[in-house]
């Protein structure tokens, strides 16, 4: 049928509704581009959020507004605090399409066993790469409270080991940055290499994208799951990368599969109810399934891959009540912003 008929059918079906019938419910249009009040609308609200830092938005791989509020500049690196997960868990997913693990059902005990306190619990040796990458572990958690015992300590790996078992390894989510950090000690046994060279060489390189140096625990572990620095438009590029389902320009980085297996939901947050897979939190927002990295302060990447969009934000990183609103306020800016932008668009796809 032309488009005219199409037209036409629809006004029909108004027209008759009009006349005392129920209307009909057409089914959504596919869009291209953003529409432009609308995102000047969410544009204007950003600005008007004090810890907001840079914003950009991009639909089916055309970025379509960017803008610096505060802070540095989009090409210039930023501390991307928790956001790190998701980069260390495509790691593993590269990782897993290398050898360099065997798979995600692979014990830690290949590459830990080494580490494990005296008399360790027997399930430390059921606890597997996809337990770390789905935060399954089931170890006590060295986030939050317990967060400054567990980085003052002499040996981060030890430590993060020695936790007591809260659940069996994969019954239960408990968020924990050193649950992430053992997965980096475990990617450096495995590949003979730094977690800093692994990112370099695996994502920097084929993504064209800086990877600078990031802290180290005292045994000179890279940092697993905080403090990875990515410049805004960097991080576009890895959101795009889970988008385009692990390819960049043609190029497969990520292995076939990964992306899907890292958005399936695994278990959820004792805080937020929201979803977790291998580093990738979910949710829904403005009608829309949404799959996000998450950052302390406010560093974000959304993807909503229905609308092919995805929004980058990064933030004052400096410690804040997290109760202050900030991040909800991102959440909603997503929601009420840039979605509705999208659903509308510039015009029909074709």
């Amino acid at each position: 049928m032309h488009r005219r008929a199409l037209l036409t059918s629809s006004l029909a079906l108004t027209a008759v509704a009009g006349c005392g019938q129920a209307a009909a419910v057409l089914p959504r249009r596919d869009t291209v581009g953003l529409d432009a009040g609308r995102l000047a609308q969410a544009m204007e609200r950003a600005e008007s959020l004090p810890r907001l830092h840079s914003v950009i938005v991009a639909r089916d791989g055309q970025t379509l507004a960017e803008r610096v509020f505060h802070g540095p500049g989009l090409d210039t690196p930023v501390n991307v605090k928790s956001a790190s997960k998701s980069v260390l868990a495509a790691l593993g997913g590269i990782a897993i399409g290398r050898g360099v693990f065997a798979g995600v059902d692979q014990p830690i005990s290949a590459f830990l066993s080494d580490r494990f306190p005296s008399n360790p619990d027997p399930r430390l040796q059921q606890v597997t790469i996809g337990d770390l990458l789905a935060m399954q572990a089931g170890l006590g958690s060295t986030s939050g409270a317990n967060y400054g015992a567990w980085v003052s300590s002499r040996d981060w790996v030890r430590y993060a080991l020695a936790q007591p078992f809260e659940t069996d390894p994969g019954q239960g989510m408990i968020y924990s940055t050193g649950t992430s950090h053992l997965l980096s000690a475990a990617l450096t046994r495995a590949s003979g290499q730094s977690t800093l060279a692994c990112a370099r060489e695996w994502l920097g390189e084929p993504l064209e994208v800086e990877i600078p140096s990031w802290p180290a625990d005292p045994q000179g572990v890279f940092f697993g799951g905080n403090d990875m620095r990515m410049s805004p438009r960097g991080l576009l590029k890895f959101g795009e990368l889970y988008r385009n389902d692990g390819v960049h320009a043609g190029v497969r980085v990520l292995p076939e599969g990964w992306v899907e297996q890292s958005w399936n939901e695994r278990g959820r947050s004792r805080w937020t109810g929201d979803a977790y897979g291998y580093g990738w939190w979910m949710r829904r927002a403005g009608g829309h399934d949404v799959r996000y990295a998450w950052g302390y302060g406010g560093q974000m990447v959304f993807v909503v891959p229905k609308l092919k969009l995805t929004v980058v934000m990064t933030s004052d990183p400096s410690p804040v009540d997290q109760r202050d609103g900030h991040v909800q306020a991102l959440h909603a800016l997503l929601a009420d912003g840039f979605i509705p932008a999208a659903e509308t668009g510039s015009g029909p796809a074709a």
